[in-house]
């Protein structure tokens, strides 16, 4: 107990360049358990004795944990000490992990899944902690440090899967996983200050509230229509590209298709620069150019087919403006209320994740109707519609960011 004494009270703590960095990477191992699974289906169906579409809906079962975790989890980082409550929901992280990786067949091993993806939400709980940490002044620069962590975790989570099941087979992945999130929970605890709970009511309302957020704050509304256009959208070509690139002309292998996830990361680690535009005062303006910068991206996508390295242009420009855009909501939403943090982005998470998954449905259809083309022109109209909306709500954000 004097550990907790001697830690700084509220009105000390700062998010420092260390600590930030450690919400970064421990936030970004959280997100990654969701995707480790993704290029193992074909070694777990192997193993298992199943097909690979039937294992496939493994990768179903930890998405919908997920789901279950942001409506369910996220929204206690107002009720409890993130301290404590982070850690916590690592450790739990871990025991599921540690399932996955001697989970004798498939229920087990889907059972294992849903709790690995209802646990591993504590990447979300720390966006909010980060915003609640960090000085106003600064909070748009440390949110995007976060986040950006939290988008770099998912691609390296793919590589390293693969690098470690190559060497050790899959179930060591989980091993390899179970004792990352072990080591962070601990230093996680050691280093992170406490700060006094935002609300104390009861967790029913503490859920009804949370839903009533998208009503009472129109900036919100705002956020969660962006997010749930852009996620459409980058999930939408991502899915859409797999087809692209494993059919003629190209003809990749799954390994070549996975290594442009190192293009999407270059993207996403430009974009953090837009945290601190946040802070200069240029989010509004940032989030139309944007916009813009999505509809080059898929006006470059229609050329894909011609040359890859419209497709490499392409990857790069839908990436910084997806994850610019994502880094300026969350810093706006995160200023909107101090004592309900998490619950705003709980909100905003599940409006992108519905986005994503309706986005990744739509790229299968439109393929089949038109293939690559058919979904570069979508996504060209869907983000000319971000942008149309982004005109009339510009001068509410202003107000609401001064």
């Amino acid at each position: 107990m004097a550990l907790d004494v001697e830690r700084p009270t509220a009105s000390e703590t700062r998010m420092n360049r260390v600590l930030t960095l450690l919400f970064a990477v421990a936030g970004g191992a959280a997100v990654g358990n969701l995707y480790y699974a993704q290029p193992l289906l074909g070694d777990i169906a192997d193993a298992l004795h199943v097909s690979e579409g039937f294992a496939g809906l493994l990768v179903t079962a930890i998405q919908v944990g997920y789901a279950l975790g942001i409506m369910l989890l996220v929204p206690l980082g107002d009720r409890r000490d993130r301290r404590r409550l982070v850690p916590f929901l690592m450790v739990l992280c871990a025991v599921a992990l540690a399932l996955c990786a001697v989970a004798p067949g498939v229920p087990l091993l889907a059972a294992a899944f849903v709790a690995v993806g209802l646990t591993t939400v504590s990447g979300q709980v720390l966006v909010a902690f980060a915003g609640d940490l960090a000085a106003d002044a600064d909070r748009g620069r440390v949110v995007g440090v976060v986040v950006s962590g939290l988008v770099t975790g998912i691609l390296v989570a793919r590589i390293v899967s693969g690098v470690i099941a190559a060497a050790a087979g899959w179930r060591a992945v989980y091993v390899f996983a179970a004792c990352l999130m072990a080591v962070l929970a601990a230093v996680l605890y050691r280093m992170t200050p406490s700060l006094p709970v935002k609300t104390t009511m009861p967790y029913r309302q503490l859920l009804r509230s949370t839903a009533s957020l998208l009503k009472e704050e129109p900036v919100l509304r705002v956020a969660v229509a962006f997010g749930s256009i852009g996620f459409a959208t980058f999930t939408m070509f991502w899915t859409a590209l797999t087809f692209l690139l494993s059919g003629p002309p190209y003809h990749y292998s799954t390994a070549g298709i996975g290594l442009l996830g190192a293009v999407g990361l270059v993207g996403s680690l430009a974009a953090q620069g837009s945290g601190r535009l946040h802070d200069r005062g240029w989010s509004v303006p940032v989030t139309g150019w944007s916009w813009v910068l999505a509809v080059v991206a898929w006006l470059c996508g229609t050329l894909g087919t011609h040359g890859f390295a419209w497709l490499i242009v392409s990857i790069l420009t839908l990436d910084v403006a997806t994850q610019s855009r994502n880094i300026l909501n969350q810093a706006r939403i995160l200023a909107l209320s101090p004592d309900a943090r998490s619950r705003v982005n709980t909100v905003y998470i599940c409006g992108n994740f519905c986005g994503g998954a309706l986005g990744s449905t739509a790229a299968g259809v439109l393929w089949s109707v038109g293939g690559w083309n058919a979904v570069c022109w979508t996504g060209a109209v869907l983000s000319v519609i971000g942008l149309l909306v982004w005109v009339p709500t510009r001068t509410l954000m202003t107000e609401k960011t001064a």
